[in-house]
């Protein structure tokens, strides 16, 4: 007759199984979904909670335009056809990316360079910050663009960067390359043809097909749209309005300084595809933020991640119950699930912040939600 095994035994024993368990897994590249309630070196939850998460960050203009400067000193266009700055987010280091489906990337170009047309599967835009002579050739559309214009290069369309009219010129770009990335779904093309006496010839420069003006003269006025042009530029893939010029953008926030706004963003206004009323990307969309002077926000939490730049103004935002301050053209990233709240400090001058959000993925997948805090610190659901 043989006596119980000891209990400190059994324990023993079950660890050094759970142990074993756990090696083949890792052993064979799988993972163990389950909780256990035993301390065992392979901690699934642990490890399932770990992976690379963005973080809330605030990358300072001060910084980044003398590295600009440095780098258009010592990288030519002999030398490549790219010099952009893309911020990376330390919690998601080493990956290109600023929050985890987009990234934000400052581009300095001297006088008069014209880099040669490519197009990509991720969706960019254009966002001038200094000069007047930024310019973007997309699809036949030449355009030049100073401080607050908006230019897309969407999907599959093909376009060029550089300055004009001899002076250097500063944007900074949105893509969604992270989340395209994640889907497999990336690819570049950098030989451009066109057809020239009915044969293909490659070409360092797109001719022009369309007015410099097009996207004004066609989508400029709300509510009215010609019907006798073909709204599928590109493929179709995104708007068919190129460039959004700041004016227009300016002229709405202004008519509405006085309105109350959403007391946990202020005064937004999205930018739109005219053909369809809808952001201007599938995956991601773009925004003009304004609080009015001495206006502070109420918390505010969503699924979406952000990219916010101060266009004008200065200020701090509480994430996440830090404070991060923020100046003209600096890049504040705001994870998804973050609660924020926004102060502009001057009690004379608006703060205006470009935006960017990859609600348009989340709300497709039917994932997005919004929640924010009352005066009285009562937890709302906003969307």
């Amino acid at each position: 007759m043989s006596l119980a095994q000891p209990a400190n035994d059994t324990l023993t024993n079950k660890k050094a199984a759970l142990k074993g368990l756990y090696d083949a897994l890792y052993e064979k590249n799988m993972f163990p979904f389950w909780a256990t309630s035993e301390g065992v070196d392979h901690d699934e939850i642990k490890q399932l909670m770990a992976t690379s998460k963005a973080i809330p960050f605030v990358w300072s203009y001060s910084d980044i335009e003398p590295l600009l400067q440095r780098a258009a000193e010592l990288v030519t266009m002999d030398d490549s056809e790219r010099r952009s700055l893309i911020l990376v987010n330390p919690g998601l280091a080493p990956k290109r990316a600023s929050v985890s489906t987009m990234y934000t990337a400052y581009r300095l170009n001297d006088p008069d360079e014209i880099m040669p047309p490519h197009k990509h599967s991720p969706s960019a835009i254009r966002f001038g910050l200094t000069g007047k002579g930024n310019f973007t050739g997309v699809e036949g559309e030449d355009v030049v663009f100073g401080p607050g214009d908006m230019v897309l290069t969407p999907n599959d369309a093909w376009h060029n960067h550089g300055t004009v009219g001899g002076e250097q010129a500063v944007n900074l770009s949105v893509l969604d390359l992270p989340l395209v990335e994640t889907l497999h779904a990336v690819h570049f093309d950098h030989k451009y043809t066109e057809m020239v006496d009915g044969k293909e010839v490659e070409k360092k420069v797109q001719t022009a097909r369309y007015p410099s003006d097009y996207s004004q003269r066609i989508y400029g006025e709300g509510g009215l749209m010609p019907r006798f042009v073909d709204h599928k530029r590109g493929g179709g893939l995104s708007s068919p309005m190129y460039v959004y010029r700041w004016e227009k953008m300016e002229a709405v926030l202004d008519a509405h300084k006085d309105w109350d706004g959403d007391p946990h963003e202020g005064i937004v206004v999205d930018y739109v595809d005219p053909s369809t009323g809808g952001p201007v990307f599938r995956t991601i969309n773009f925004y003009a933020q304004m609080l009015r002077p001495g206006e502070k926000t109420l918390p505010q939490r969503e699924t979406a991640s952000l990219l916010l730049a101060p266009f004008r103004g200065n200020g701090h935002s509480i994430i996440d119950g830090k404070r991060y301050d923020w100046n003209q053209f600096d890049t504040i990233a705001i994870p998804g699930g973050s609660w924020v709240e926004h102060v502009n400090g001057s009690s004379s001058e608006p703060v205006i912040f470009f935006g960017a959000t990859d609600a348009p993925t989340q709300k497709a997948l039917l994932l997005y939600k919004r929640w924010g805090r009352n005066q009285a610190g009562d937890l709302l659901r906003l969307a």
